[in-house]
């Protein structure tokens, strides 16, 4: 976090020192840059719920988490820049595309305030790892924090890397959520990049972090906070035509329903605790 305030100081006098761009455009740009940081940190809290079941099904231990954590968030940078890239040039050929974003962040949304869509999903009954397991020949057993082993003079894979796959494909899938978001913010490459960027690099201590505080399960109320964040911007981007909300309301709206579903989150499990 402390990088992403320097990189945003950075950002800030690299363009008010410029004549072609100005202490104006720095601000807005600056504005984009936190606004797209705080949307995608706190859309990849989500990630963290995904990446704590996946380990807790395959049983992976603490000490062994770091290296498939170190290894998927690089996976996740290079997965998001080349999607930021190609949703870059299909809103630059195609501007409608951004209704298209707005109205699937609107169905996310509300779909994500339905009660049954908090249910966990049972990875045994998982196609994707089912196929995985099926592809890949696996060996039962861990080889310390090894992804491949070798078995009766064979090289095969070890759980781990069935692990690494499934964290790698699920940030995939989170990033059909995050990236038509931040399109909202900006359409600027670099901003979008840049933020995404910095938001995941802090996704490996942002988890640990979790895992200590024992936060997955006190911020029982964080999804509702998420999913009205989806609805505002998939409204934003619909009305956008007709109606411009500034980057600096979007911001307040978005710290607002985090900090409301956080404290909520909060009081209420403290209630039950007392109980």
């Amino acid at each position: 976090m402390a990088v992403s305030c320097t990189f945003a100081g950075w950002l800030y006098f690299e363009l008010a020192g410029n004549p072609t761009y100005g202490a104006v455009v720095a601000k807005e740009k600056v504005l984009e840059f936190f606004t797209g940081y705080v949307l995608e940190k706190s859309l990849a809290v989500d990630n963290i719920f995904v990446f704590l079941m996946i380990f807790g099904y395959f049983k992976v231990e603490p000490k062994f988490q770091h290296r498939v954590l170190l290894y998927g968030v690089f996976g996740a940078i290079v997965l998001r820049a080349i999607m930021i890239f190609i949703g870059a040039a299909l809103v630059q050929q195609f501007e409608w595309i951004l209704y298209l974003f707005g109205a699937f962040l609107l169905y996310t949304g509300i779909h994500m305030m339905k009660p049954e869509a908090e249910a966990e999903e049972d990875l045994s009954q998982n196609k994707i790892l089912t196929l995985l397991k099926k592809v890949i020949p696996t060996s039962q057993q861990f080889d310390d924090e090894k992804f491949f082993t070798i078995e009766n003079g064979k090289r095969i894979a070890t759980p781990l890397l069935l692990v690494l796959i499934m964290i790698e494909l699920s940030d995939v899938i989170f990033a059909v959520d995050s990236i038509p978001a931040i399109f909202a913010v900006t359409t600027d490459p670099f901003i979008v990049l840049t933020s995404n960027i910095f938001a995941i690099l802090g996704l490996r201590a942002m988890y640990f972090y979790f895992l200590l505080a024992d936060f997955a399960e006190r911020f029982i109320f964080l999804k509702y906070g998420l999913a009205f964040v989806l609805s505002f911007i998939g409204i934003k981007m619909l009305i956008m035509h007709w109606v411009h909300i500034p980057i600096s309301i979007s911001l307040s709206v978005v710290f607002g329903a985090l900090g409301a579903s956080i404290l909520t989150s909060l009081v209420y499990t403290r209630q039950q605790e007392k109980k």
